[in-house]
């Protein structure tokens, strides 16, 4: 602790706290062409070791990228979107400008506590004089503004977290902090990230832009979400699963599911592998429907819908990050007829859905359609920052 009470070169008390022994590529120069603007050069100096846990309690990341756990444009992405729309939590603190904007607010870590650490970039022309803000979630709950300019670049504003602490917006302070620093736990593994290209982005997001506004059905959706090369369908066949669950399945379902295969619809919506024998395909999570029997005979009041095989009983194919099952409303001899219905975790039952499958789909990912289980976007999100699909198997 003794160095970083030195004010003369924080920077270099910093660096000696970490692992002499690890470091981390980073190609600077495409990440910050893809960035548009040059980076500090104490973050530089830091992320170079890769991504790092400081004093146990601030996530400082760098351009790196681990499946499945963290990719740094992902992340700056969301980062970004949720202290935005926290902001609006504490009115009248309206949100501030967030990169890719001019000047915005770029995003370098995040703390234990769920707070953010970002650059405010239109500060300075100069990068090494942005200064640190922080974003306080938890100022949001308190009422008040949730955002705290500290107003020195990040090496000082990390010493003195360590060293005294920081004050924080509402109330608490950001440390003091044991002086440690080591490569982030989780991201142990992570590898250099690669910005994608801006060529090749444009001109597939054109083209899924259009997608927003123009053309129907699956060809449209196709176009607006693209489908893996090789989806996850399972070892089994269509038979082998109308056999289990005693009922052909409706043929727009079998299309869309041969499409795209058993995957995840942005982070939210979960569309089990349907041929899958094992734990995680469609024919097991049927076992929604035996506790859904039970918590009706308890409180049916809650919990008012027959279950298939009962007549015109629901029967589950999806589900959401929440707990909603998305199914059908088995009416009708013909399975290409049945409507749609959510059975929703945390609200009152509804009614079944005015569109079909594709159609619902196709809606949602245009920002067009709001249900229970199918949540909007917020008022400034671009969807196609969230219209991603996560391919299973």
């Amino acid at each position: 602790m003794s160095e970083l009470s030195r004010s003369s070169d924080t920077l270099s008390a910093l660096v000696a706290l970490l692992p002499s022994d690890r470091s981390s590529p980073v190609d600077w120069g495409a990440v910050e062409t893809w960035l548009g603007t040059t980076l500090p050069t104490d973050y530089k100096t830091l992320a170079s070791y890769g991504p790092l846990d400081i004093g146990d309690f601030v996530w400082l990341h760098s351009p790196c990228v681990r499946d499945g756990l963290f990719d740094y444009g992902s992340w700056l992405t969301s980062t970004h979107r949720n202290c935005r729309i926290g902001s609006r939590g504490a009115p009248p603190y309206e949100p501030p400008v967030f990169w890719p904007e001019a000047g915005g607010l770029l995003a370098l870590g995040e703390t234990r506590a769920a707070s953010c650490l970002l650059w405010d970039t239109s500060a300075s022309d100069d990068p090494d004089a942005w200064p640190v803000v922080i974003f306080h979630r938890d100022a949001v709950y308190q009422g008040v503004n949730p955002w705290l300019n500290y107003g020195t670049p990040l090496s000082e504003t990390l010493a003195a977290v360590l060293r005294d602490g920081l004050s924080l917006p509402g109330a608490g302070t950001l440390g003091p902090l044991p002086a440690t620093a080591r490569r982030t736990a989780f991201l142990e593994e992570a590898q250099p990230w690669t910005p994608p290209s801006r060529d090749a982005e444009a001109a597939a997001q054109a083209r899924r832009r259009a997608a927003l506004t123009e053309g129907t059905g699956l060809q449209a959706l196709r176009v607006l979400l693209p489908p893996p090369a090789e989806p996850y369908l399972g070892e089994a066949d269509w038979d082998w699963v109308y056999g289990q669950l005693g009922t052909r399945l409706p043929a727009e379902y079998v299309t869309l599911t041969e499409t795209y295969g058993g995957s995840g619809w942005l982070g939210w919506l979960s569309l089990p592998a349907p041929l899958d024998t094992g734990r995680s395909g469609l024919v097991a999570e049927q076992w929604y429907r035996d506790g859904y029997r039970r918590l009706r005979a308890n409180h049916p009041q809650y919990h008012p819908l027959p279950v298939w095989p009962e007549k015109g009983g629901f029967l589950p194919f999806a589900s959401t990050i929440d707990g909603d099952q998305i199914c059908w409303l088995t009416e009708g001899d013909d399975p290409d007829g049945w409507p749609l219905i959510v059975v929703p975790r945390h609200a009152e039952q509804g009614g079944p859905l005015p569109m079909g499958l594709t159609d619902t789909l196709l809606a949602w990912l245009r920002g067009r359609f709001r249900w229970e289980g199918f949540p909007g976007f917020d008022a400034d999100d671009d969807p196609l920052e969230f219209i991603k699909l996560e391919s299973y198997g």
